[in-house]
C-alpha cells in the first residue's frame, strides 16, 4: 500500500481533526515558551506591565498639560510626580497612623488572643490546655518554615524595588514618546496589515484605559463607603485598612473578600464582637453595592468578560506571578479578548484613541 493510498484511506473527519489538533499543540506550545520566558524574566515582565497600567492611569494628565502647549517632556514630568505625590501621601498619613495606634492594637489583640484561648477551653470543645498549646506550637512552626529567609527576603526586595525603578523609567518614556513607540511598532508590519493591526491596538489600548479609570473609581468608591463606616465605629487603623481596601480592589472578587476580612478581624480585636458585627455589614453592604451597581455600570461596557472567566484569570495569575498576577491577569485578558475580536473582524472600527494618544 503507498503512501498515498494510505492517507486517502483515513477518512476526511479525521484528517481534519488531526489539522486542527495540530494547530491548537502548535499554539500551545508557543503560547507556553512565551510564558515560559515571561516568567523567567518576572521582574522585568512586571516592570512592563506596570508601565503600561500606568501609563493607561497617567495619560490624562500628560494630555491636559500637552494642551497648554508644554512640551512632552513637561507632560511626562507632570504626570509621573502625579503618581508619586498621589502614592507617598496617603502611605505617609497611614505611617503616621500606625505609629500612632500600635500600642492601642498590640494590647487589643493581646486581649482578644486571651479571650478566644479562655472560649476555646472553655466552651463546649473536648480540647484541653496542653492540646492547645501543641496546636498554637505546631502553627507557629509552620509559619516560620514557610516564611522567607533573610536571603531571600533581602533577595525579593532587591527585585522589586529595581522592578519599580525600571516601570517608572518606562513610565516616563511612554508618556512622553508613547506615539513616536506605537508608530514604530505599526511600521514593523506590512503595509496591507497595518490598518488592521492599528485598529486592534486602538480597541486594545482603550480597553486598557477604560479598565484602569474604572477600577480606580469602584476602589475609591469601596474605601470611601468602608472607610467611613470604620472611622464611625471607631476601628484602629482606620487609615490604614481604608488604604488596604483601596488596593485590594485592584485584584477583582479575591480582593474585596481578603480587605473585608482584614477589617473585620482588626474590628474583633479592637472592639469585640459587636464592632466586628457592625464592620462586616458595612462591608457587605458597601460590597454588594458594587457588585450590582458600579460594575455592571462602570465595567460591564469595557470587559465583557463573565465572572468565571475573571475568576479563572485571577486563579492563572496568582498561580503564575502572586499578587502581582492576579492584579494583572484580569486586563490582560480584556486586552487580549479586543484586539482578537478586531482582529478576527468580530467588532467594528473603534473610537479614535490609540497608544499613540498616551
Amino acid at each position: 500500500m503507498t503512501n498515498g493510498k494510505g492517507f486517502g484511506a483515513v477518512p476526511s473527519v479525521l484528517r481534519k481533526a488531526a489539522a486542527v489538533a495540530a494547530c491548537f499543540l502548535v499554539i500551545a506550545v508557543a503560547v507556553g515558551l512565551l510564558v515560559y520566558f515571561l516568567v523567567m524574566l518576572a521582574p522585568l515582565t512586571m516592570a512592563v506591565l506596570a508601565a503600561l497600567l500606568l501609563t493607561a492611569l497617567m495619560s490624562p494628565v500628560a494630555r491636559w498639560t500637552r494642551r497648554l502647549r508644554a512640551p512632552a517632556w513637561a507632560g511626562a514630568l507632570a504626570g509621573l510626580l502625579t503618581l508619586l505625590v498621589a502614592v507617598a501621601g496617603p502611605v505617609a498619613l497611614v505611617t503616621g497612623q500606625a505609629a500612632d495606634q500600635w500600642q492601642q492594637v498590640r494590647r487589643g489583640l493581646t486581649e482578644g488572643l486571651d479571650r478566644a484561648r479562655d472560649q476555646l477551653l472553655n466552651g463546649p470543645l473536648p480540647i484541653n490546655e496542653r492540646q492547645l498549646n501543641n496546636i498554637v506550637d505546631g502553627i507557629t512552626r509552620a509559619a516560620q518554615r514557610s516564611s522567607p529567609s533573610p536571603v531571600a527576603g533581602a533577595s525579593m526586595a532587591a527585585e522589586v524595588l529595581a522592578a519599580a525603578l525600571i516601570a517608572l523609567f518606562l513610565l516616563f518614556f511612554m508618556l512622553k514618546d508613547g506615539r513616536k513607540m506605537w508608530d514604530w511598532i505599526v511600521g514593523l508590519v506590512p503595509e496591507e496589515r497595518r490598518a488592521k493591526i492599528d485598529a486592534a491596538g486602538r480597541a486594545g489600548w482603550r480597553a486598557l484605559v477604560s479598565y484602569v479609570h474604572g477600577i480606580v473609581v469602584i476602589a475609591l468608591v469601596d474605601a470611601i463607603g468602608i472607610g467611613l463606616a470604620l472611622v464611625l465605629i471607631g476601628v484602629p487603623f482606620a487609615l490604614p485598612l481604608t488604604l488596604l481596601t483601596f488596593v485590594a480592589a485592584f485584584v477583582p472578587i479575591a480582593g474585596a473578600i481578603i480587605a473585608g476580612a482584614a477589617a473585620v478581624l482588626i474590628a474583633f480585636v479592637g472592639g469585640g464582637v459587636t464592632d466586628a458585627l457592625l464592620v462586616l455589614a458595612a462591608v457587605l453592604v458597601v460590597q454588594q453595592a458594587e457588585s450590582h451597581l458600579l460594575q455592571p455600570l462602570i465595567m460591564g461596557r469595557t470587559l465583557h468578560l463573565h465572572p468565571v472567566v475573571i475568576i479563572m484569570a485571577v486563579t492563572a495569575g496568582t498561580l503564575l506571578a502572586g499578587i502581582a498576577g492576579a492584579v494583572i491577569a484580569v486586563p490582560v485578558v480584556a486586552v487580549v479578548y479586543r484586539v482578537t475580536s478586531v482582529l478576527t473582524g468580530r467588532d467594528g472600527p473603534t473610537e479614535r484613541e490609540s497608544p499613540r494618544e498616551a
